[in-house]
């Protein structure tokens, strides 16, 4: 899922920079003194899942989690999964620094996304129905990730439009195993550490 250096136009990677670097301000100003150890958790846990690469055809996949970082998180999780994509970029060559930011836009905004589509199921009062709307919310991540990918290789060219295709298509097993890891680890997070979705239920209440 990881877009590398020089395969995108380059006004489509400063288009990315820009938005990265609103989504990552934003996220800062939202991130909580509560949330910071929720929020290096989710971002070692993107770092490790996305590192185990499994090889499809000429290209690879491999998991992401951002859903599950885009339910406990929000916002906060634009610089939580920007560092972890910064890391992967200097000590693994996953991607690259110059498209660090169409990366993380890619990535963090559909776990944004996931967080306003998915926070009433996920403070329901049955966890049951919780893990439900968890499972949504990692396989929607997903499809929103590879939509992601998808417009930016189409902006950069049409020869690139075929290869968004297979990304696409490569990616809906992902969807499948995220769904089952998000909605366990919601149903988990639910019945022993409630307070984790604490900023979901305050939302609610107030809605």
């Amino acid at each position: 899922m990881h877009i590398v250096d020089g395969a995108l136009s380059i006004p489509v990677v400063a288009g990315g920079a820009v938005l990265a670097a609103a989504g990552i301000g934003l996220g800062l100003k939202r991130l909580t003194i509560e949330n910071i150890p929720a929020t290096g958790v989710l971002s070692a846990t993107f770092f490790v899942a996305s590192l185990i690469h499994v090889p499809l055809g000429p290209s690879s996949v491999h998991l992401i989690m951002n859903g599950l970082a885009g339910l406990v998180l929000g916002w906060a999780a634009f610089p939580a999964l920007f560092v972890g994509l910064l890391l992967q970029a200097v000590f693994f060559g996953f991607g690259g620094l110059l498209v660090l930011g169409v990366n993380t836009v890619n990535i963090a905004l559909p776990a944004v996304m996931v967080h306003y589509l998915c926070r009433h199921g996920i403070g329901a009062a049955s966890p049951n129905r919780a893990m439900l709307w968890g499972a949504l919310g990692g396989a929607l991540a997903i499809a929103f990730t590879t939509a992601g990918v998808a417009v930016a290789l189409a902006l950069t060219g049409n020869e690139f439009v075929p290869a968004a295709k297979m990304v696409f298509f490569a990616h809906i097993p992902v969807m499948a195993i995220e769904a089952l890891l998000s909605g366990a680890a919601v149903l988990l997070a639910r019945r022993v550490k409630p307070e984790l979705f604490g900023a979901l239920f305050q939302e609610k209440s107030h809605a």
